[in-house]
């Protein structure tokens, strides 16, 4: 497992997923390899119905590794068994010098807060979770101990994760 890991957390439309783009995008200019890991709350599929690799699974294969020349996925159908920790995934991950974790709010890893006006509930996470290191926001914050940046400061979030993390 790396021991680079920082989350991007917030609430539904809170800007999570763009920020998290953005700061992939600026930490591969900056020469780190980045991995990412995802939570979703919902069900999902990243196959489509009809390819090979769908019609695997459907007739009951527990994993299905896809391969080419250019990429490689492994899919793997939880059944009965439990969804796994955050901690199982990253050790399943390759070596990376930094895991960005979106999601996850309840994980005890370090992370940001996103906050946007659009957002589905506003609450600050701040209030309940000792882990949030900083907050994006798209909008004026105060009252809070840990640093704000903009949610569009890119560069100031990435400098403040290589710190946080150790990368710099």
């Amino acid at each position: 497992m790396t021991a680079r890991v920082f989350g991007v957390t917030g609430w539904k439309n809170s800007g999570k997923t763009t920020l998290v783009e953005a700061l992939v995008r600026e930490l591969t200019v900056r020469g780190w390899r980045v991995a990412t890991v995802k939570h979703a709350h919902h069900d999902f599929d990243i196959d489509k119905e009809g390819t090979d690799s769908f019609r695997h699974r459907k007739a009951g294969a527990s994993e299905v590794a896809i391969v080419s020349g250019r990429r490689w996925a492994l899919m793997h159908e939880l059944g009965k068994e439990e969804e796994p920790t955050l901690e199982e995934v990253l050790s399943r991950l390759s070596p990376a010098d930094l895991v960005l974790v979106e999601g996850y709010k309840r994980g005890s890893h370090r992370k940001i807060e996103a906050r946007r006006m659009e957002a589905k509930d506003r609450s600050p996470l701040t209030a309940t979770d000792s882990n949030i290191a900083a907050i994006a926001a798209d909008h004026p914050v105060s009252g809070e101990t840990v640093p704000v940046f903009s949610l569009d400061d890119i560069t100031g979030i990435t400098d403040f994760i290589e710190h946080e993390t150790g990368l710099r």
